[in-house]
């Protein structure tokens, strides 16, 4: 049995049209920088690895490999994607690179990763 969705509305109320369209055309960069950050941050090993950055500030790339359990190359793919989208920033310290969330990002990634629980109990 297939359903159909069909709107049965008597009549548009174009106030709220204008104004939906309106306040879409406001945060529309806002809207893209977010969204865009959530693709990324959708892939499983990208959100590990944001998750690991907010609760130890900063890793260089063989921390994650060691961590994760992938070749630094692997994880080193995930940071540059995110690098280049400017969701995390970059410290180098001599031959090592130190990876950390950038600041625009820091609060709404919290507010996301804080939802992460462990479902582990320590005795």
């Amino acid at each position: 049995m297939k359903l159909e969705i069909s709107c049965t509305r008597a009549e548009a109320d174009h106030q709220q049209i204008l104004r939906c369209k309106e306040d879409l055309n406001k945060t529309a960069d806002s809207i893209e920088d977010i969204s865009r950050l959530m693709a990324l941050a959708g892939n499983e090993v990208r959100f590990k690895i944001l998750f690991l950055l907010q609760r130890e500030t900063e890793l260089c790339p063989c921390d994650f490999a060691d961590i994760l359990e992938m070749s630094v190359p692997a994880v080193s793919q995930h940071l540059r994607k995110m690098k280049d989208a400017k969701i995390i920033g970059t410290r180098r310290e001599g031959q090592t690179i130190f990876y950390h969330i950038s600041k625009k990002h820091e609060a709404f990634l919290a507010a996301i990763l804080s939802n992460v629980k462990s479902e582990r109990k320590i005795a």
